[in-house]
C-alpha cells in the first residue's frame, strides 16, 4: 500500500495510471491509500517547498515501520526546474531518507512499475 504526496498534476495522473487494466499494479499487492497510517510506501512526486516540509515530516513519522520512500521524477529527485527557487527546501532526500529514485520528467508509468516492483523484490 502506498500514499502519494505533493507534486505536479501530470505525475499524479501517471501514478494513478498504474491502477488501470494495462498496468494493473494491484496484481503485485500494491494499492493507493489515503492515510499514511495504512501505507508501507510514500511516493513523493515533487520538490519539497518550505510550506510542505512539515507536512512531509509528519507524514513520514505517521507511516508505520518498515516503510519505503520513493522520490519520483526530476522534481522529487533534485528539484528539477525548481532548483534554486526561493520556495524550495530541496530534494526529498534532504528532508527524509529516500529508498528509491525514479528519474524522468515525467517518468513513464512503466518506469514507475519497474521501480516499485524492484523495490518489492519481485521480477
Amino acid at each position: 500500500m502506498l500514499t502519494r504526496l505533493s507534486g505536479k498534476g501530470r505525475l499524479k495522473i501517471l501514478s494513478l495510471a498504474l491502477n488501470n487494466v494495462f498496468y494493473d499494479i494491484e496484481r503485485f499487492g500494491v494499492r493507493f491509500v489515503a492515510s499514511p497510517r495504512h501505507a508501507d510506501l510514500l511516493l513523493v512526486t515533487g520538490p519539497v517547498t518550505h510550506n510542505m516540509r512539515e507536512a512531509l515530516e509528519r507524514t513520514y513519522a505517521a507511516t508505520p515501520a518498515p516503510k519505503w520512500v520513493v522520490a519520483v521524477g526530476d522534481c522529487g529527485a533534485g528539484c528539477g526546474v525548481f532548483a534554486g527557487s526561493y520556495a524550495c527546501v530541496g530534494a526529498v532526500s534532504k528532508i527524509i531518507p529516500v529508498d528509491l529514485v525514479i528519474r524522468g520528467c515525467p517518468p513513464t508509468p512503466i518506469d514507475l512499475l519497474r521501480g516499485l516492483t524492484w523495490l518489492l523484490g519481485r521480477p
